[in-house]
């Protein structure tokens, strides 16, 4: 279910017209993202589809640019931040189709969804959480003691920090640090609460159950820029090989 789009978004890539050099592949900088779009490379290898993957760009908003600037062709992105951070004035549940139309007005396209879910969930260290008795969110209202720090993008994103301090009147303050070092904060007794993905093969930590709804489900799905559909000066030109 995961290798054919996957495949797909790297045989789009071979039939972009007019395109003078190999395809470029990117992700973010965590390792689901460089995960995906190495097999979305390796996928298209193995059908004689020549890839160039640049991993680990950098945060979505880095991305993102690359993408819209022709730095890069393609790379996986999820349908919640999609609609939380790229697409203003998008619901939050908004349907595959409805966020293809929204992305064919930029020169974007998009893939079926990959197959599976990934969403953001709060982690501490196991012995931490059943000593305080914690296992829901709201469960750290009573602790301000805590120690949170997340990752950049969550302070920054509207379905992340800000909406959760905010939802669950959480009292403590939190810092920002990358992904990588939160996790060996974490580890280590640095920080007491963090940021984790649902899918995240590290996660060894107990996850704090969310009682309202603010991680809306997050498809992930492999986005990709139709290079020649897109014109030097912004107007889409009429190739029917590449559509969004």
């Amino acid at each position: 279910m995961l290798l054919g789009p996957l495949l797909a978004c790297a045989l789009l890539l071979l039939a972009l017209p007019a395109l003078a050099t190999v395809p470029v592949g990117g992700s973010k900088n965590f390792t689901e993202s460089v995960v995906l779009a190495t097999l979305a490379r390796a996928a298209g290898r193995q059908h004689g589809v020549q890839v160039q993957l640049r991993p680990a760009l950098g945060g979505t908003r880095i991305v993102w640019r690359a993408l819209r600037e022709g730095d890069i062709d393609a790379y996986p992105e999820y349908t919640g931040t999609l609609t939380h951070e790229l697409l203003p004035n998008t619901a939050p549940d908004a349907s595959i189709a409805a966020l293809r139309k929204r992305l064919h007005t930029l020169g974007i396209g998009m893939t079926d969804p990959l197959g599976f879910n990934n969403t953001y969930a709060l982690g501490m260290r196991e012995t931490e959480a059943k000593r305080l008795h914690i296992a829901r969110i709201s469960d750290l209202r009573a602790q301000p003691q805590l120690k949170l720090a997340f990752s950049n993008e969550f302070m920054n994103r509207v379905d992340g920090w800000p909406g959760l301090k905010r939802a669950y009147r959480l009292p403590m303050h939190a810092r920002g640090m990358s992904h990588d070092v939160a996790y060996r904060a974490l580890a280590s007794g640095a920080i007491d609460v963090t940021d984790l993905y649902r899918t995240d093969a590290e996660i060894a930590y107990t996850t704090c159950a969310c009682s309202r709804t603010i991680y809306t489900i997050s498809h992930v799905t492999m986005r990709f820029i139709c290079i020649g559909w897109i014109c030097a000066n912004g107007r889409p030109s009429s190739s029917p090989r590449c559509k969004a």
